[in-house]
């Protein structure tokens, strides 16, 4: 729920109300495999994707990411937000680290 909250929120800020997809992929306990499938289906018809989710399953899918591996040492607090680039998205190393920003810092831009 709160995840859905945020979305909301990020949702709103951006002008964005409406386009908001939730999956069940992102919930606790979801399947990081399926939700990378999923989002490599979705590439041709979107530029950008927004994940709103839980803690581990952001961090160990930025890990598998970045590395190839899940197990990466990646700190995402509560309410941060991180930026990859990735050209084709696949469950191995496919992105790279723009940045990686924990709350204080979105405080300090505001």
């Amino acid at each position: 729920m709160r995840a859905r909250q945020t979305a909301d929120i990020v949702a709103t800020s951006l002008g964005l109300e409406g386009v908001l997809e939730p999956s069940a992929l992102l919930e606790p306990g979801g399947d990081l495999q399926a939700l990378i499938a999923d989002l490599a289906s979705r590439r041709k018809s979107v530029e950008r994707i927004l994940l709103v989710g839980h803690e581990p399953m952001l961090s160990s899918m930025i890990s598998l990411l970045l590395s190839g591996e899940e197990d990466l040492d990646i700190t995402l607090k509560k309410g941060g937000l991180c930026k990859l680039a990735i050209r084709a998205i696949s469950p191995g190393r496919c992105a790279t680290l723009e940045w990686l920003l924990a709350p204080r810092h979105l405080g300090a831009i505001r």
